[in-house]
């Protein structure tokens, strides 16, 4: 009889991945980390059973969470993530030569140390660069008290329920406000939102309380059931729309990076939006 795990994060909902290994079952301080291998999606990560990563399609999550920002802004120096453990995220940001620092506050540093033993393939990178600085941290502790500026803060993190629902909340958001740029963007994974719409709405609806400029966009993960993965955008002057297509084409022509999923023409479609996500957007975000 196989080995086998299973994803119950969405209610009345299970899927279940077939385990030709399982590398590693955990209990840490904050959460239950299960770390397998699959035939076909390679090596994936569930904590407190809802799937975080597989190596096999990690890089269209990643991907669209770092250079969607950092393409639209055209300067972004210095970066905040907060959350993303597996530091794939981190590793996708520091591909950018121009990138001055990047500050991560991951909680738990047994997935960090799983991911550095498990997860080489997608992080290799990162730790051995200068430009990374890794605080083992509660993400809003951390920045409520933080004296700094950044011109990106990138929200990687669990699905919005016990500790991390506060990752999702206005008090967060206005937090990470306070800590951003005059030009500065959020980004914030904000949920499915044909499984997840109550989720997605209240995520958006918090983020439109605080910030002047608000909007959402989507990529297609197979690793993440139930259809578009919606990121929240979000920022007090910059709208995604304000770099033209051929000016992000430069910059991307520029920064000569080998990529999988992103393209500039794939940035700007992604944040045209289904009817059924439109409206849950428009009913988010109404006054």
């Amino acid at each position: 009889m196989s080995e086998r795990a299973d994803d119950i994060s969405i209610s009345g909902i299970r899927h279940t991945y077939e385990a030709t290994r399982t590398l590693a079952r955990e209990r840490s301080p904050h959460q239950d980390i299960t770390l397998i291998e699959n035939e076909r999606f390679g090596r994936v990560l569930l904590l407190d059973g809802a799937t975080q990563l597989t190596t096999a399609d990690e890089f269209i999550y990643h991907e669209m969470l770092a250079h969607v920002p950092i393409f639209a802004h055209g300067d972004v120096q210095d970066v905040l993530i907060i959350g993303g453990g597996d530091c794939g995220l981190a590793e996708e940001v520091l591909k950018h030569k121009d990138i001055r620092r990047v500050v991560q506050v991951e909680l738990d540093a047994c997935v960090i140390d799983l991911s550095r033993r498990y997860l080489q393939e997608i992080n290799s990178g990162v730790f051995d660069d200068e430009r990374f600085q890794l605080h083992i941290r509660d993400g809003i502790s951390f920045i409520s008290g933080l004296d700094e500026r950044f011109d990106l803060v990138l929200v990687d993190s669990t699905d919005p329920v016990g500790a991390a629902s506060k990752l999702f909340s206005a008090g967060f958001y206005r937090s990470v406000r306070r800590c951003l740029r005059l030009r500065g963007v959020l980004v914030a994974q904000a949920g499915v939102p044909f499984v997840q719409p109550l989720e997605f709405t209240s995520t958006m609806r918090n983020l439109a309380s605080v910030f002047k400029v608000t909007n959402s966009y989507l990529l297609a993960s197979p690793g993440y059931f139930g259809g578009h993965l919606a990121l929240g955008w979000a920022s007090e002057s910059l709208s995604p729309a304000a770099s033209t297509l051929d000016v992000v084409r430069a910059r991307h022509l520029s920064a000569a990076l080998k990529l999988r999923y992103y393209t500039p023409e794939v940035a700007q479609a992604a944040f045209a939006l289904p009817g059924y996500i439109n409206e849950l957007l428009e009913a988010a975000t109404r006054d």
